[in-house]
């Protein structure tokens, strides 16, 4: 058949054999009507190409949106055209019916397709928003902590105080960033002499009255520099100077050793 009646009549097994539940008869006359036009053929392909595009879209790429719209729309379109053919056919009228029953199943799966695909688009935009947020908490912490090591180092109102040694001067340094007001101190020496084992260096804060307090221990490294970053202190605390003696790894609550090196603050 070539004329325009002829197709429509195909118009409605075309989506049924598309979705491989037409049978008997109407497959035999489909599928002979198939081999002689054209036309009908671009559509089945068109049909089972827009099909693959939406069962593949939950787990591969977006399919083209007039995909979903082309099956759709010829689903629909078929449900205003389910007349039986012949009248007075009953039984043919029956069975017709129930592969207007597979149809309707089929228009189902189609928007069980279309809902899960908008379920894994939301999931996934979820999921980046989420590492999205991690990651600017991340930063956001990073920023923090760079400027706690900053502000001793920076502000006008930081004492700074250089501790040398008392006995070999000047080869042994180190100098003290301490800023009351926000109880940051940061502390860098160089030129440390290497310690025995189970020994570290213990910084000391010394107050104008009262006992040194504790200030973090640190090991030299192969090149005799350490370092002691916002150590756990009193607030406020006023210092008089800083202090340095060895003691055991683990630090110790108060000076079991001579001061080695000292500095007064400024």
């Amino acid at each position: 058949m070539t004329g325009m009646s002829g197709h429509e009549q195909f118009a409605e097994d075309l989506v049924l054999y598309a979705l491989n539940v037409l049978e008997g008869e109407e497959r035999t006359k489909l599928e002979e009507h198939l081999t002689s036009c054209g036309e009908c053929r671009l559509e089945l392909e068109d049909l089972r190409r827009d099909g693959a595009l939406l069962a593949l879209s939950t787990s591969g790429p977006k399919p083209p949106l007039r995909a979903r719209a082309r099956l759709l729309q010829a689903i629909a379109k078929e449900g205003k055209i389910a007349a039986p053919r012949a009248e007075g056919a009953q039984e043919k009228g029956q069975a017709r019916a129930s592969w207007w029953g597979w149809l309707g199943w089929a228009a189902a799966a189609a928007m069980v397709v279309l809902v899960a695909l908008l379920w894994n688009e939301n999931s996934t935009l979820k999921q980046r928003l989420t590492a999205k947020n991690e990651e600017s908490a991340q930063a956001r912490r990073e920023l923090e902590d760079l400027r706690k090591i900053a502000a001793p180092i920076l502000s006008p109102q930081t004492q700074r105080v250089t501790v040398v040694s008392l006995k070999t001067p000047p080869q042994p340094q180190g100098k003290a960033f301490y800023l009351r007001s926000r109880n940051s101190l940061v502390f860098v020496a160089s030129n440390m002499p290497q310690l025995p084992p189970h020994k570290a260096y213990q910084l000391w804060l010394v107050p104008p009255d009262g006992a040194p307090l504790p200030a973090g221990v640190f090991k030299p490294d192969a090149r005799g520099s350490g370092a002691i970053v916002n150590p756990p202190l009193p607030a406020g605390v006023e210092a008089k100077a800083f202090a340095l003696t060895v003691e055991d790894e683990a630090g110790v609550p108060h000076p079991t050793t001579p001061i080695i090196m000292m500095g007064t603050a400024e």
